[in-house]
């Protein structure tokens, strides 16, 4: 059975144009590496936990903010890896800089009986669409088009509606 992921991919919109805050991996693995490194923030389900709950526990957790709001279903997605991600869209604003994550302690440097602990994201940064493309993990760039279809559907609707004239 593939390990499940559930996460909240947060957005804007300013001036037209959408934006979406990403996370980047701490820990010395993916200090290095950008494009393709950076994440919705997520983790993993725990057993008997509901996928949302576990997605609004797991930002907390790596942001150190609450995402209250109501959430957009995204159709989950498989990384590269196996790993299944459930993920919410959910309008909102986060300071980056603001942002403070949990850590993990790891053996390091390998095989030197040393632990040291590490953030679990160091850092965070809004992106539009293009950069958030270029960025993100290759397996949950289908969540990014779904929030464009989701918000382009949305305000299809909203032009339609009498009262929003």
């Amino acid at each position: 059975m593939p390990k499940r992921s559930a996460g909240l991919l947060l957005y804007q919109i300013e001036a037209g144009a959408v934006r979406v805050l990403l996370v980047h991996p701490g820990g010395p693995f993916w200090r290095n590496k950008d494009a393709g490194a950076w994440t919705i923030p997520k983790g993993e389900i725990c057993s008997g936990e509901d996928a949302l709950a576990a997605a609004r526990r797991e930002f907390l957790e790596e942001t150190g903010h609450d995402a209250s709001g109501d959430v957009l279903p995204l159709t989950p997605v498989r990384q590269a890896g196996g790993k299944i991600v459930e993920a919410w869209a959910v309008a909102g604003e986060l300071d980056p800089a603001a942002v403070v994550s949990n850590s993990f302690d790891m053996e390091w440097p390998p095989r030197s009986g040393r632990k040291q602990s590490f953030p679990e994201i160091d850092r965070a940064q809004w992106f539009s669409l293009d950069e958030a493309r270029l960025r993100i993990n290759k397996g949950q760039v289908a969540l990014l088009d779904e929030l464009v279809s989701l918000i382009a559907r949305e305000w299809r609707r909203y032009r339609k509606t009498p009262d929003a004239r």
